[in-house]
């Protein structure tokens, strides 16, 4: 499907349509920071957001849910949940949609899980572009997902006084054509300006890790007995923040809340932390990761080597959110370059 263009007026009209037929999310300004949220006006949105405190994640796999309700009498009745979240997601940006991709596969294999996958199946994803680095903590362009496009039924990119507009769906075209008809097919005075924005993007981004990230998941293997992992780990308080914002965690607990007559309940599952202490405690009081170092090398090496080896893609987008909410100022990047220079 060939690029189309938009006007930035006529895209505050299309996102108006959006808002009055469906629930739409999109980055909106908290403070000084901007989070994705709910999109009640079409002047909330802020398309010039430099990255979100979170990703959309939350929106296909909450930080709270409920997976099932029960009833125990004469026979077990269950009941489960599908709790229906906003449909239309605006304003990912490539990290986002590789976090999302990741995601995906995770979710799906061996066996699907329906909540995600129903939530997932039912939104429809809006790219948009970094024409510039986040801050001085992304290293997305290391990480290899600066230029991906996975799962976004349109995608933005900002040309100034418009915006250009990618189609990768049937979905995302029938949006678009419902939603306005001031899109217009691309120009090539529209793909030579792309193709500037292009150029200045990679002027803009550089690698910030000396090595290759293919050759990770080797380093890390032979830093794993390395006493730089005890080094770092003095300074981190196994918190989970760094979990909690990133957009590639999905670790989770599930629990019962029973009612006082023990014939009603509800199960439920929330985010969990590999950070957390207790998070590797066993039924029968052992702790096979006790100590900090062993937690923090553990989440290092998800992001940089098991998830690799078992999905074919790094479990670190190089967004930089851990770096820019952890307390103790544990940084990824400096880590990596620490064990490459160990051995």
């Amino acid at each position: 499907m060939l690029p189309r263009v938009l006007a930035k007026d006529d895209f505050k009209k299309f996102v108006e349509v959006l808002i009055a037929e469906n629930p739409v999310v999109g980055p909106v300004a908290k403070e000084s920071k901007f989070v994705f949220d709910t999109i009640e006006r079409v002047d909330d949105l802020r398309m010039d957001y430099p990255i979100a405190l979170t990703a959309p994640k939350k929106y296909f796999f909450p930080q709270y849910e409920t997976l099932l309700r029960y009833h125990i009498g004469d026979s077990v009745e269950i009941q489960p949940v599908m709790e229906t979240l906003p449909s239309i997601i605006l304003g990912a940006h490539p990290c986002c949609l590789a976090a999302t991709w990741l995601l995906d596969a995770v979710f799906s294999d061996k066996q699907s899980d329906p909540n995600y996958a129903d939530r997932r199946r039912r939104a429809v994803l809006i790219g948009l572009d970094c024409n510039k680095p986040c801050d001085e903590y992304s290293f997305c362009l290391d990480m290899g997902s600066l230029y991906r496009r996975d799962g976004a039924d349109l995608f933005l990119t900002d040309l100034g006084d418009r915006y250009f507009v990618e189609i990768f769906t049937e979905r995302g075209e029938a949006i678009l054509q419902e939603g306005t008809t001031e899109a217009r097919h691309a120009s090539s005075q529209d793909f030579s300006a792309r193709q500037a924005v292009e150029e200045q993007k990679a002027r803009s981004f550089h690698r910030r890790l000396p090595f290759d990230v293919k050759y990770l998941p080797e380093i890390l293997e032979q830093s794993y007995d390395s006493l730089i992992w005890e080094a770092v780990a003095r300074r981190c308080f196994s918190c989970g923040s760094c979990n909690l914002v990133c957009p590639t965690c999905y670790c989770f607990d599930v629990h019962d809340e029973v009612s006082l007559t023990l014939k009603d309940g509800e199960r439920k599952r929330n985010w969990d932390s590999c950070q957390l202490d207790e998070f590797a405690e066993v039924g029968t009081g052992e702790n096979f990761r006790k100590r900090r170092s062993e937690r923090l090398r553990h989440r290092f090496f998800r992001k940089g080597k098991y998830i690799l080896e078992d999905y074919g893609r790094m479990g670190c987008v190089g967004c930089g959110r851990c770096d820019r909410v952890c307390v103790a100022k544990i940084s990824s990047v400096e880590t990596y370059n620490q064990i490459a220079g160990s051995r």
